[in-house]
């Protein structure tokens, strides 16, 4: 491991991560003697390691020695496969906080949402673990007698995973810990910004698996940039990519796999909005507005960047979140009260910064917040305040996800049309409405009402349970991840028809003979 350190800040960080990372069991690989990957931690903007990079061979190697493993993999009877999950869940919650220091310092992360998210993985787990003892198919009908009609689910092969900076494991957790319980194999390629935590987490599972007496090759992480996702998504052994990122990245990936014959499953856009009706409990609206839009700074796939509210009470609800906005604490994810970590590098600032002057060349005023903030010993991070943004109208940067605390407060005057403006974008993942209204609530929530995934009633657009299949439409990409029948997709159906009679009737009374 070669570092690059000239903070103390920085030196800081390198001493908790490689701490951290001995403790949860992950050797670091052996330093490149030139080139690698730095991993910077966006709490100081500087690298606290570099990393050597996996090449597209890497990566083919990665996948056929899980394609080896899955042979053996699959035929591992369920509840097994489940017991392998439960002990990856027993070992999460022993080294909970261990992996959320590792989430706080690669992701930025504070304190409560880096814990929160390794709850999540011990969540799916849970999840899975029962999963493996309930996967099963149907008995249907035959029209024929003496006929037997049925579905069964068999394991898909390797399952290859490509996960995104802002939520660096838990996204992870949720394909790895459905797809082994359904017999298959995990290759996973974690954003570059992110590999630390990746390292330690695969370190977890691969620890169930050898006290478990299975190959460690079931779940890989390869550890590089474009080079080694390019190689993930083009390899012909991949039966399942799931990718977590841009739309612009979805685009790409999509054909890609399509061309080969495989399947794909994409978490990408959000821009969410939520209404806010003139019978909403304004104080729990306000409480849900603000933890969706500003948490994580801003940077979930589910957070909060629309706001579209009655006009008998814009003014009061932007008059209470400026108030809000003004006391939020921005600052060093790890200290005490502090609300609103850096966001992930000085790209997503300029982006920030870039969208709120083509926010006021369109008419909007910025109420408060969108400057830098600066942090003692940090000069070279990224912190923002959190924008609060008065629009006359959803002009194209509103209708263009920045990923950054940005929230865009417009004004409605019919539920038709707050749903009109509220469903006026490419993106489909998250919503949500504040009323007291039934039958407001109840047209949101209708195939009338929001158009996206993820439809939402007195609660912000962020914080999905692990219980529910969790995705987006339109542009979002259509895939569902996480609980309910998710795990569908990482399993491959057969129909079957057993013949138990000494007859041979024909379907559809289909006469050849």
């Amino acid at each position: 491991m070669t570092t690059t350190t000239t903070t103390p800040l920085t030196v800081e960080l390198r001493d908790a991560a490689t701490a951290a990372l001995s403790r949860l069991g992950a050797d670091l690989p052996a330093a490149p003697a030139s080139g690698g990957l730095p991993v910077v931690s966006p709490l100081s903007g500087e690298p606290v390691v570099t990393l050597p990079e996996d090449t597209a061979d890497d990566v083919a190697a990665a996948v056929g020695a899980a394609a080896d493993a899955f042979r053996a993999w699959r035929a591992v009877p369920g509840p097994a496969r489940g017991a392998v999950i439960k002990r990856l869940g027993d070992l999460l919650t022993e080294h909970k906080d261990d992996l959320a220091e590792l989430v706080t310092i690669e992701a930025g992360k504070i304190g409560s949402e880096a814990a929160g998210e390794v709850q999540e993985m011990i969540d799916i787990c849970d999840f899975a673990v029962g999963l493996s003892r309930s996967l099963g198919g149907r008995t249907m009908p035959s029209e024929r007698p003496g006929h037997r009609l049925m579905e069964q689910w068999h394991p898909l092969g390797v399952v290859g995973v490509v996960s995104a900076f802002n939520f660096p494991v838990a996204v992870w957790s949720w394909n790895t810990a459905v797809a082994l319980v359904c017999g298959d194999t995990v290759v996973w390629k974690p954003s570059e910004k992110t590999p630390l935590t990746a390292l330690a987490s695969n370190a977890l599972l691969r620890r169930a698996l050898r006290e478990a007496g299975h190959p460690a090759e079931i779940s890989s992480v390869v550890v590089g940039g474009r080079e080694a996702g390019e190689a993930l998504v083009s390899d012909t052994r991949v039966a399942l990519l799931s990718a977590t990122g841009s739309e612009r990245m979805g685009r790409q990936v999509a054909p890609a796999v399509a061309a080969r014959g495989g399947r794909y499953l994409l978490e990408l856009g959000g821009n969410n909005a939520a209404v806010v009706a003139p019978s909403a409990d304004l104080d729990l609206a306000v409480r849900g507005i603000v933890f969706a839009a500003a948490g994580t700074a801003g940077q979930r796939c589910t957070s909060l960047r629309r706001l579209i509210v009655h006009s008998s009470v814009v003014d009061d609800v932007v008059a209470r979140l400026e108030r809000a906005y003004t006391g939020l604490p921005v600052g060093d994810p790890r200290a005490e009260g502090t609300l609103v970590g850096p966001l992930t590098d000085a790209a997503a600032r300029d982006a920030m910064a870039a969208a709120l002057d083509e926010a006021r060349a369109d008419g909007g005023t910025v109420v408060v917040g969108g400057e830098p903030v600066e942090v003692e010993g940090a000069p070279g991070a990224a912190y923002v305040a959190p924008a609060l943004v008065r629009m006359p109208a959803q002009t194209d940067v509103v209708r263009r996800e920045t990923f950054a605390p940005i929230l865009y407060v417009m004004s409605y005057d019919t539920l038709d049309e707050a749903i009109a403006l509220h469903n006026d974008v490419p993106q489909g993942l998250s919503s949500a409405i504040f009323t007291l209204d039934v039958r407001e609530a109840e047209t949101f929530l209708s195939e009338g009402g929001s158009d996206c995934g993820i439809v939402n009633v007195n609660i912000g657009t962020s914080g999905a349970e692990i219980g529910g299949a969790f995705g987006g439409e339109k542009s979002t990409g259509g895939g569902r991840e996480s609980g309910s029948d998710a795990w569908k997709q990482y399993m491959r159906r057969v129909t079957n028809t057993v013949n138990y009679s000494t007859e041979l009737p024909l379907a559809q009374g289909v006469n050849f003979g």
